[in-house]
This record gives structure tokens, sequence and C-alpha cells, in this order.
């Protein structure tokens, strides 16, 4: 299984339930304010992924908390939450297949600006994103993403551990 049910994660429904909030958050947000993923070789073309982080490796981003603080909030109450950010996909670009690397964690994105023609593939299986609802996927199953449409594409992307006691389904 690649994919997770999100709701048997206790903060899904925090997230959704506030999403309009956190969405209010990332508008206020300009261009400037996103840097490329770091991560270049995961693009296709040199460009079109950019984050906002708020908090990385567990360590808070301060000027950027103080920029979205509803936003920090909540995420901050996530168990286990180890990296959290607004993820921006330009129009046209592709994130080739790739896997990430630690074992312990999952990945969540909240959708928050998702027009028609974006989605992702995890392993075999290919979904779209919908405006405030969370998909939860397994980080190190091969996957991609993809923006055809001519706006951007915006999530909250989470990465946090594995709840202890949590079957891991291979």
């Amino acid at each position: 299984m690649v994919y997770y049910d999100p709701y048997q994660f206790d903060f899904v429904l925090r997230l959704e339930e506030n999403w309009q909030i956190i969405k209010a958050e990332l508008d206020q947000l300009g261009a400037d304010d996103f840097v490329p993923y770091p991560e270049k070789y995961l693009l296709q073309k040199r460009t079109g992924w950019e984050i906002f982080g708020i908090y990385f490796l567990g360590v808070k981003i301060d000027g950027n908390c103080d920029r979205c603080p509803e936003t920090a909030k909540l995420v901050k109450t996530i168990p286990g939450m180890i990296t959290a950010g607004f993820s921006r996909l330009a129009p046209g670009a592709h994130i080739v297949p790739h896997a990430g690397k630690p074992t312990s964690v999952f990945r969540c994105h909240l959708g928050l600006s998702v027009p028609e023609h974006c989605a992702m593939r995890v392993a075999a299986e290919t979904k779209r994103w919908s405006n405030g609802k969370c998909v939860v996927f397994d980080d190190t199953s091969e996957h991609e993403a993809w923006n055809l449409s001519d706006r951007y594409r915006d999530i909250l992307l989470l990465d946090f551990k594995i709840p202890a006691g949590f079957a891991r389904v291979c």
C-alpha cells in the first residue's frame, strides 16, 4: 500500500477544517517568498517547484512562522511533525520519478489551490489533489507529480513520523 486512509491520523481533520485559514496565509505570500526546491535533480526542467518552509527537520523557521502564524500553530500540534511548508508547482512543471529515503516517515499533502490537470503518481496509482483534502502516502515509494494547467498548484506539504504501533504495509 502506498496511499493511506488519511483519517487514520487525528491531525488530518484539524487541517481540513482549517484549510481556508491556511490558504489565506498562503495567499498573502508573494512570488519572491518562495525558493526553488533544493533537490533540483528531481525536476525535469530546472525550474518550477518552489517551497516556503515553515519547519525543516523539526526546526522552526522563525520569520516564516511569523508570516503564517495560524498555519505554524496548526502544524506544530501534529505528532511527530518533521517538515512543513507550502509547495508550489508551476504551470507545465514535472517532478520526475523519485523515492524518498527515510523509512520512518509518511508524507501528507493538503490541497490549497489545485487546478485541473494536476496529479501525482505513487507506485502504480495516480491521484489528483482536492482543495481542502489531505492525501497521505509513503514517500519511499517511487512517485512523481505534474502540473499540466496554466495556473500554479499549491499544497501544504508535511512529513511526519509514522506513529508507534502503526502497521505499515509494504
